[in-house]
């Protein structure tokens, strides 16, 4: 039986990180990229099942990734989805309100290829 791959959707607006996260995460996932938090909705409602986890910056042009996890968590058919925090901001005041937002971990920036794929594979076994 051939079982799909789990698939990551990379949002951030910073060429740099979607890169680098595609590279760390492509040899075991499948990875979407999405450069704006528009964008990365657009995607998710196209095919709410397709999507497994979300790697999800904080700040972004446009509208933010609290903003993106705040419609995603309220939406009973994207609600489910796992989205882990990435950011560049320190502040505790960041990491309360996106764990309160629905989030389910929160990564800094910069980031270490190990951590990120152990907190992935850590919350797509939960």
């Amino acid at each position: 039986m051939n079982q799909r791959k789990k698939c990551v959707l990379a949002v951030d607006d910073t060429p740099s990180y979607l890169m680098l996260l595609n590279m760390i995460l492509q040899k075991n996932y499948t990875v979407k990229a999405a450069p704006k938090g528009e964008l990365a909705l657009k995607i998710v409602r196209q095919d709410p099942t397709a999507i497994d986890i979300i790697l999800l910056d904080v700040m972004m042009e446009g509208m933010d990734g609290f903003t993106v996890c705040k419609e995603l968590k309220a939406d009973p058919i994207t609600a489910h989805i796992p989205i882990i925090f990435i950011s560049g901001k320190e502040e505790a005041a960041d990491r309360e309100q996106g764990f309160a937002l629905g989030a389910s971990d929160f990564l800094s920036k910069p980031f270490a290829a190990d951590l990120v794929l152990e907190t992935v594979a850590r919350h797509l076994l939960a």
